[in-house]
């Protein structure tokens, strides 16, 4: 009896396991498929023709999606592909900047010490915790006084300064970033600033690559501080020229189509953005560069 009722405790067990590692999965892909579905709606509501949007079923697909795009394309000479260069600028650069000064201060917080440095961090993280909403209005009426408001500057300048670029750089530094390594390098003559760029930078990639990854989704989906910065439409990025069709569209129901096809159509660089550096995120990838 001892025998036979070993291997079916054992199997017991194995069917409790299963059946909690199934609760977690289940929750995931119920998180997932919310998440998604937003999604699914736009890309298949983006296919439909304006007579198919309100009379067909959620997810039936349509058939106006090049009707659509051409549509979205001859809209007020093309303006949609303006303001989608507007959010490349705004998004890739203000990212780029904002990366390189988050590598420098947060190397520069971790890897030395000054006085301040604890205060000037806790300073860093209680500027996490500040809303954006909080500061726009100030930074406007800034910019504004140094002749900057409605211009590419406005939304550029407030985005390249991150609190929370700079934190994860501290934290990256301080653990991809051996003291050995940069010490060897003094050894050799290396000055500060090549320690850290023949060092120190090729070290911190992958999270330079999760910085400006952040930064440059947080820019691209930003609406608010271009709504209150800038005045002349020609400058908008999709966010904010979205909600004027938006906002136009109550009176003419005909820009619904525009609307969705220029969502999908904004939804693209982000997702080949994410396609395409994902590869950078690579681990311990300083693991063989201090020998024991």
């Amino acid at each position: 009896m001892t025998t036979t009722a070993l291997p079916a405790r054992a199997a017991a067990r194995e069917g409790t396991h299963a059946l909690r590692g199934a609760g977690p999965t289940v929750i995931l892909l119920g998180g997932a498929l919310y998440c998604l579905f937003p999604v699914a709606w736009v890309v298949i509501a983006a296919t439909k023709s304006r007579a198919e949007l309100f009379s067909t079923g959620t997810l039936a697909v349509g058939t106006g999606l090049f009707e659509n795009l051409a549509d979205l394309a001859a809209y007020r000479d093309g303006v949609f592909w303006l303001w989608m260069l507007n959010t490349v600028l705004y998004a890739g650069v203000g990212a780029l900047l904002s990366t390189g000064v988050s590598a420098i201060s947060g190397y520069t917080l971790a890897k030395y010490s000054f006085p301040g440095r604890n205060l000037f961090f806790n300073l860093l993280i209680g500027g996490i915790l500040v809303p954006a909403v909080v500061l726009a209005i100030p930074q406007y009426l800034l910019l504004s006084k140094a002749g900057l408001a409605d211009t590419y500057w406005a939304v550029l300048l407030p985005q390249i300064l991150s609190p929370y670029g700079i934190y994860l750089a501290r934290v990256y530094a301080s653990a991809a970033v051996p003291d050995s390594l940069l010490d060897a390098a003094r050894i050799d003559g290396a000055g500060d600033w090549r320690a850290f760029r023949q060092v120190a930078l090729p070290l911190m990639v992958p999270g330079m690559v999760t910085i400006f990854l952040f930064q440059f989704v947080a820019i691209w989906t930003n609406f608010l501080l271009p709504f209150i910065m800038l005045g002349d439409d020609r400058k908008f990025p999709l966010t904010v020229g979205l909600y004027t069709l938006l906002a136009a569209g109550a009176n003419q129901p005909a820009l619904y189509n525009l609307i969705l096809t220029g969502a999908l159509l904004s939804l693209i660089p982000l997702i080949a953005l994410f396609l395409t550096m994902q590869r950078h995120w690579r681990t311990d990838l300083s693991s063989g560069g201090v020998k024991s």
